[in-house]
């Protein structure tokens, strides 16, 4: 991820802020200049013209592949903030990021059309149809990525416009690091909840982040010899189980040795008498 990746996102949220007011949705003069050609009668219709903007503005012809999404991974934070917009609110027939898939994107010319100049993917619906593991998360689950995801795209669009603001973004990264561990953390009860597993887009999601934080962080490190702090490796949750669960059936299979050593002697008593 870069600055110019991210400067699409901040665009799309400059004119269809990423909050309700008055419990709508709400898009800002001047976004006709933006969102071409589209339709804003519903919600949907809205966040769809915002996801059609930035899969045209960063996948749209075979320069901006070469120039600004050479990770196709960028398609992971797209769906982030997708998820997270419809997450806003409820709505009729949209219960899965598959369901506005089947509704907006599968049939849609505007997603089907060829991309000139790229072989690996035909259109913007190949895009997605290659990368669905994200359609089957739970938006509820994904859409929580979205404050990490921005907080790192602010600090990516300053950095790499001038890395000596390195610096001044000290704090947060600071901040990104807690968010990053508090998701590192949550992946258990998620875990729980939705039979998450080892791989799964949660999993991927983390580590695209992870990715995209370190090259900042080593930016900063090698031209500014500024230390961000460092994510976490491994949970500590994770951690405590792994040495909880044997240390239980240590201490399980001293108490029974004892309990038999116990009765046993009792039971030699009792066969004297």
């Amino acid at each position: 991820m870069n600055g110019d990746v991210c400067g699409k996102f901040h665009i799309v949220r400059s004119l269809f802020p990423d909050k309700l007011i008055d419990g709508k949705y709400y898009l800002k003069e001047g976004y006709a200049d933006f969102f071409t050609n589209l339709k804003y009668d519903t919600d949907l219709d809205k966040i769809n013209a915002g996801c059609l903007f930035l899969f045209k503005h960063l996948f749209g012809n075979s320069y901006l592949f070469k120039e600004y999404t050479k990770n196709i991974k960028v398609v992971e934070y797209i769906m982030i903030w997708l998820s997270y917009m419809l997450n806003l609110k409820s709505h009729d027939g949209i219960n899965t990021l598959n369901d506005f898939y089947k509704t907006y994107i599968e049939g849609n010319t505007d997603y089907t059309k060829p991309i000139i100049g790229v072989e690996a993917y035909k259109n913007y619906k190949d895009i997605i149809d290659k990368n669905n593991y994200l359609l089957s998360m739970d938006m509820s689950i994904i859409s929580k990525f979205y404050d990490s995801f921005m907080l790192l795209c602010d600090m990516s669009t300053e950095i790499y416009a001038n890395v000596l603001n390195c610096k001044d973004y000290l704090g947060k990264a600071q901040e990104f690091v807690k968010k990053y561990d508090y998701l590192n953390e949550k992946y258990f009860d998620f875990n729980e909840k939705h039979n998450i597993t080892k791989g799964s887009s949660y999993n991927q999601i983390l580590s695209t982040l992870s990715n995209d934080y370190n090259n900042l962080k080593n930016i900063c490190k090698s031209r500014q010899s500024i230390n961000y702090p460092s994510l976490p490796t491994y949970s500590q949750r994770s951690v405590i189980r792994s040495i909880l669960i044997p240390f239980i059936f240590v201490v399980t299979a001293i108490c029974l040795r004892i309990a038999y050593k116990v009765n046993n002697k009792e039971f030699k008593k009792y066969i004297h008498h």
